[in-house]
């Protein structure tokens, strides 16, 4: 009973909050490195300039309309901070961060590896070998401590120039390049990297267009060829990772929360069912194989047109996705009837606040069985192997004058989780592969662009604006969860 004895225990991070080095070693930029700092209050800025000078920027909020203007690109403004540009600086720390990750007995490490450091423009026809050289590296470290590398390929970083070229996404040609990257990279990393996934959190191409598809004008019909066209750039990625390395196995990572009604009414049920169903469209298709026809309906109603091909479909069939991994934080709870007491989570799709749950100070509900709820929905839906690659709380530590961070609601919250998981695996007889909370190390947060939201078991000293000397220092979430670890999630205390 419990968990595997192969169980991979470890962390997760993403390079365009990590990294840093944005312009080192022939890296070129990409979607997030024009995206402004923001805060609880204030929505992080896509900065852009036209081409008579005029310069401007655009807000992401979470599910509303967002749009650079047609006669503008995105770009780099002075007198703007872009947090990707330094993360917590991985670039020249990996090999301390990778220690400290073994030193808490990781078995996995779940990383992003950033397309436009591989190939610059993202359509040049050989890549940068100082990008291919620099991940060896990292691989080459994570092995030297028995830690499984568990690659994203896109982790919201779409090359900026096949944003400026083709829009992002929206367009086909984009399935061929990414196919590309892909096969360059399965083929340098053989024997290195054994799990991938694809596209971080594919569902984001519905609730954060710019960052899941480098979408500038994310209409409905933009959108759902985007999702389109990545579904079709995933399942070339899975054919061409088998052929290579039968070994191989490429995932999918979809973002997911348990939506609950807020009032017994039916009209709120059937509304729960609609919040479900376009969730969980993304991996009907990239794990199930199949466009499901309440997805297919929704496009006949809206008018929408797919930049299609009949092969696409054979694809998709042919060649799903391995395993599902995914993120859950929280749930959420969704009404049809008046309610002003909002909520907040990941993508910002929380709906309105639950009345049992805790929250923290950015309003994202603690909930001690979304995990449990997670992991059955998707075994009973797919059948495949699942992952939870990323769940965790920000929370604004303090760095005590002893270099210490005492961070017990972030040991609550992650005790609660792994019982939720434990459940799911020994009551429910879901099979799980692995755990890699988010975040093994302080990173900036995605949502806000803040390091004042942290999420690591290991504080690194940077502020909001980047300032400060990057050392690592151990939080007491460290220790505990190297207990856990150790203990293959037996000891919580």
């Amino acid at each position: 009973m419990g968990f595997k004895k192969d169980f991979l225990w470890g962390g997760a991070t993403a390079a365009n909050q990590y990294e840093g080095g944005y312009d080192q070693d022939g890296k070129g930029l990409n979607a997030i490195d024009v995206l402004t700092n923001g805060a609880v209050d204030r929505p992080r800025l896509v900065t852009w300039k036209k081409e008579d000078g005029t310069t401007g920027d655009s807000p992401l909020v979470w599910g509303e309309e967002f749009n650079v203007p047609a006669d503008a690109t995105p770009a780099i403004l002075p007198g703007h901070h872009y947090p990707s540009h330094h993360g917590t600086d991985f670039y020249h720390h990996f090999q301390e961060d990778i220690k400290l990750m073994a030193e808490m007995g990781f078995k996995a490490f779940r990383l992003s590896i950033s397309w436009s450091r591989i190939f610059p423009n993202g359509d040049e026809k050989e890549p940068n070998e100082a990008g291919l050289k620099f991940y060896e590296q990292i691989f080459a470290e994570c092995h030297k401590y028995n830690i499984e590398p568990m690659v994203t390929l896109s982790h919201y970083d779409t090359p900026l120039n096949l944003i400026e070229k083709y829009g992002g996404w929206s367009d086909r040609k984009l399935i061929d390049l990414f196919e590309n990257y892909a096969i360059t990279v399965f083929e340098r990393y053989k024997g290195q990297v054994k799990y991938w996934t694809t596209f971080n959190e594919i569902n984001a191409m519905d609730e954060a267009p710019y960052m899941g598809g480098g979408l500038t004008a994310p209409t409905p019909q933009e959108r759902a060829r985007g999702a389109h066209n990545q579904f079709v750039a995933s399942a070339k990625a899975v054919k061409a990772a088998h052929r290579i390395d039968p070994e191989m196995q490429v995932g999918q990572m979809l973002a997911y929360a348990p939506v609950y009604a807020y009032t017994c009414d039916p009209a709120d049920q059937v509304e729960v069912m609609k919040a479900q169903q376009d969730t969980l469209f993304y991996a009907d298709v990239q794990v199930g194989g199949r466009y499901p026809e309440y997805r297919l309906k929704k496009y006949e109603r809206q008018g929408i047109r797919l930049d299609d091909r009949p092969q696409d479909y054979e694809l998709l069939a042919e060649y799903p996705a391995d395993f599902l991994s995914f993120s859950c934080y929280s749930s959420a709870v969704i009404t049809t009837h008046p309610n002003d007491d909002e909520a907040s989570g990941n993508l910002g799709v929380a709906g309105v606040a639950n009345p049992y749950l805790e929250t923290n100070a950015w309003g994202w509900a603690t909930d001690p069985d979304c995990l449990r709820l997670a992991l059955n929905t998707l075994w009973d839906r797919y059948h495949k192997p699942l992952w939870v690659v990323e769940n965790g709380i920000g929370w604004a530590d303090k760095l005590e004058a002893d270099n210490t961070v005492h961070d017990d609601y972030r040991i609550k919250y992650l005790r609660a989780a792994i019982r939720s998981m434990s459940d799911a695996v020994e009551l429910d007889g879901v099979d799980l592969m692995g755990y890699t909370l988010w975040s093994a190390i302080d990173l900036v947060s995605n949502g806000t662009g803040e390091m004042k939201k942290r999420y690591g078991l290991v504080y690194v000293d940077c502020d909001d604006l980047g300032n400060g000397t990057m050392k690592r220092y151990k939080k007491d979430s460290f220790s505990w969860y190297q207990k856990v670890i150790s203990s293959n999630g037996i000891d919580l205390q």
